[in-house]
């Protein structure tokens, strides 16, 4: 994506926004797609409204204040027009900051037309990437459609397919470069091939300066550009006065700059503010680790981590350490969420299965199949059938109100060498025991191969997860946001129970538990699912009519 059109605006301005909110939908070269909120604040003035089109990549599109207070004063604010009278003091400060990159300012004028690529999201919860494998190397060309490298995010492997015709002039990570932040320059491409060479001193630090570098140069000899400018010197200011934080001092900060902070693995006392009171935004995060300026993760990983109470090695112990994986890592940062956001609740219920059981050995047994249906398979499709049944277990919270999906999408927990992943059953509700059987054997098998695509694991509206096949008579799971629901399914048992004529018979009876989020369910309808759920695995065949 180089431009995209903004279909639709979701917040006006005055709303407050939270991360994770949705600010508008915006039409891609692929699809229309919405854009998450990533700091909290309020709307003060939206530059492009509904229906802008061809809006390019970098270019404002709204202003967000802190305080709702601030939003009248950007009333009558324009692009074309420093609206506040304190504005024209913060360039003056810029100079002290833009001294550090003068060296390679020099430099930047004798390359080359050139264009910096940063590293992409290739998934809409992508924050950042680990480069695996580049498959172009320096001085080669590259059409629509070539794969740049392999890049490890937080759900799959992904190959960055180029968008432009070139020739590689620089690559500025190398194979192997781990948690890339999104936005954070990678690879320089020229239109000629003899301009190649010119980049062999090219570094990072030279992407990331020639932008700024031009700003301040182009603001007093055209004013139109001033309050484009005007954005980035402002926060220059209190980041070249920073003043390292004092140890034990509290450190202010945005959540979602803690979150990138956190997973880079580097200590916010080492970056310095640009938001308000030197509040510590996410652009500034960013900038730190793309210049490495960020206070060494060793040494403030260790003193946090022993803060935190976390386990130490006695001496002489033997141990391994396993570096996180990118979905290890986000896995954990989002199941940790989970549990701490959401009131969980959770409901049991035992299924007798003797009749689904002895269907599905016929159907196994038919040569006309020319499928294995698993219990399993069972499970999707009678959940399905039971979510549109019970529509409200098939929804999600949001911050204003919940959201009711009318299409059953399931996601099913596959566990795979670099961590949990949940590749989804589309349209399962609609779909025959051998098409979800299908689906679920080439699912799995692309996620064990780190080959899912970002449409084939992102947008489920329920997760199940089976244990059953491990001997687990019975669990509870994490319900996986924003999904309101997660079904844990146990192993399938043999018991005596009391029959209606009075006497005594051994049933097989699978167990299952239904992890709730009680903002949106309540406790009758999550056991109204349920029974639901349990009268289609009972009755199989009424999941035919």
């Amino acid at each position: 994506m180089t431009q995209g059109n903004i279909a639709q605006w979701k917040k006006k301005e005055g709303d407050q926004v939270a991360p994770g909110q949705i600010l508008a939908e915006v039409e891609t070269d692929k699809a229309t797609i919405e854009w998450e909120a990533q700091e909290e604040g309020y709307i003060a003035k939206i530059l492009k409204p509904d229906g802008s089109k061809e809006v390019a990549v970098g270019q404002p599109v709204a202003i967000l204040v802190e305080e709702a207070d601030a939003v009248a004063a950007f009333k009558n604010y324009t692009p074309g027009a420093a609206p506040a009278a304190s504005k024209p003091a913060a360039p003056k400060p810029p100079p002290p900051a833009a001294a550090a990159p003068a060296a390679p300012a020099a430099p930047k004028g004798n390359f080359p037309p050139h264009q910096v690529l940063n590293m992409p999201a290739l998934s809409p919860t992508m924050s950042q990437g680990n480069i695996i494998e580049w498959k172009k190397k320096i001085g080669d060309t590259v059409a629509p459609g070539d794969l740049y490298c392999e890049v490890e995010t937080d759900k799959a492997t992904i190959g960055w397919e180029a968008q432009e015709e070139g020739f590689i002039a620089q690559l500025l990570k190398p194979a192997g470069t781990k948690d890339i932040a999104v936005g954070v320059p990678v690879v320089v491409l020229v239109e000629e091939k003899e301009a190649v060479a010119a980049f062999a001193s090219f570094t990072a630090e030279d992407a990331g300066g020639a932008p700024k570098a031009a700003a301040p140069a182009a603001a007093p000899a055209t004013p139109a550009a001033a309050p484009a400018a005007a954005p980035k010197p402002a926060p220059a200011a209190p980041r070249a006065a920073a003043a390292p934080v004092a140890p034990g001092e509290r450190i202010k900060a945005s959540p979602y700059a803690k979150k990138l902070a956190s997973q880079a693995g580097v200590s916010l006392a080492g970056v310095a503010g640009s938001g308000p009171g030197g509040r510590i935004i996410a652009e500034d995060v960013n900038q730190a680790v793309a210049s490495g300026k960020a206070g060494p993760a060793g040494a403030a990983a260790a003193v946090a981590a022993h803060s935190a109470g976390a386990v130490i090695a006695p001496a002489g112990a033997s141990y391994v350490d396993i570096p996180h994986t990118q979905i290890r890592r986000i896995t954990a940062q989002r199941l940790l969420e989970s549990k701490r956001t959401i009131p969980h609740y959770y409901l049991t219920v035992e299924c007798q299965v003797d009749a689904m059981l002895k269907l599905r050995e016929q159907i196994n047994k038919s040569a006309s199949a020319g499928v294995k249906i698993s219990v399993n398979d069972f499970v999707i499709k009678a959940a399905s059938l039971a979510l549109k049944k019970v529509p409200g277990v098939n929804s999600s919270w949001q911050p204003d109100f919940i959201r009711q999906y009318n299409n059953v999408d399931v996601s099913v927990a596959v566990q795979t060498p670099v961590g949990l992943l949940t590749p989804i059953v589309r349209d399962s509700d609609k779909k025959g025991l051998a098409a979800i059987s299908a689906d679920v054997k080439s699912l799995a098998a692309k996620a064990k191969d780190g080959k899912l695509q970002p449409a084939e694991f992102i947008g489920g509206t329920f997760t199940i997860s089976n244990l059953g096949m491990y001997g687990v008579k019975q669990f509870a799971a994490i319900v996986n946001p924003p999904q309101a629901a997660i079904l844990a399914v146990g192993s399938t048992d043999k018991k005596v129970v009391l029959n209606k004529a009075g006497g005594y018979e051994e049933v097989s009876v699978l167990t299952v538990t239904l992890s709730c989020d009680h903002r949106v369910i309540d406790g009758a309808m999550g056991a109204e699912w349920l029974q639901a759920f349990r009268g289609y695995l009972e009755n199989p065949f009424t999941m035919l009519l």
